[in-house]
C-alpha cells in the first residue's frame, strides 16, 4: 500500500483490505446470531456505506434478510458541516421489524441520531446500527453504535466508501490524513 493524494491533501494507508473482509466476516457472524428468525432490513446509509453494506448483508447469508437504502448528507470536505439533509427516503414499511442501520462511520452522531429519531416514527421492533468506523471522541450525542467495525482515532479518512468531495470512495483500503 502507499500513500495517495487527493485535492493536495496526502493520505497513508491505515486498515487493509484484508483486516476489513475479516472483520465484515466477524460482524456478519454476530448479527446473523442475534437476529435469527426476525427478517431484519439492513438499511444502508447511502453513498459512503455502500461498499460495507453490500458485504455485511452478504456475510449474514444464514438469516433471511432485506436491504434497502437512504442517502444523506453532512460532510463538505473534509469537515462535517452539523447540518443533516436527506436527500432520498425510506419507502419500505418498517412496522415491528428490526431495522439494521448500515453506516460507514459515525463520528459527531449528528446524521445516526437524526436517522434513529425519524425511523422511531414507523415504529420498528428495533433499531441497531452498524457502523464500519467509530470516531468514540468525535462523539457529540448519548450514543454507542450496536455493530463496530473499527474505534479510529479523530482523524480525517478516505477509502472503502469514504470519501474526499465524492473522490476515493473506490479505494480497497481505508488510508488517513498524513500529519505534515
Amino acid at each position: 500500500m502507499k500513500e495517495v493524494t487527493y485535492e493536495g491533501l496526502t493520505f497513508e494507508p491505515y486498515i487493509t483490505r484484508e483486516k476489513i473482509d475479516s472483520r465484515i466476516k466477524e460482524l456478519g457472524q454476530t448479527i446473523s446470531e442475534e437476529c435469527a428468525g426476525q427478517n431484519p432490513l439492513f438499511l444502508c446509509v447511502l453513498n459512503g456505506a455502500f461498499p460495507f453494506a453490500s458485504d455485511l448483508f452478504r456475510a449474514c447469508e444464514d438469516i433471511d434478510a432485506e436491504i434497502a437504502f437512504v442517502r444523506l448528507k453532512s460532510y463538505d470536505g473534509t469537515g462535517s458541516t452539523g447540518q443533516v439533509k436527506e436527500l432520498l427516503g425510506l419507502s419500505d414499511n418498517i412496522e415491528g421489524r428490526t431495522v439494521i442501520v448500515v453506516e460507514d462511520i459515525v463520528d459527531t452522531g449528528n446524521t445516526i441520531v437524526r436517522l434513529i429519531d425519524t425511523l422511531q416514527k414507523k415504529n420498528p421492533a428495533k433499531i441497531k446500527v452498524a457502523t464500519l468506523l467509530f470516531k468514540p471522541e468525535a462523539l457529540e450525542h448519548d450514543f454507542k453504535p450496536d455493530y463496530v467495525g473499527f474505534s479510529i482515532p479523530k482523524k480525517f479518512i478516505i477509502g472503502f466508501g469514504l470519501d474526499l468531495n465524492g473522490r476515493a470512495r473506490n479505494l480497497n483500503d481505508i488510508y488517513i490524513l498524513k500529519e505534515n
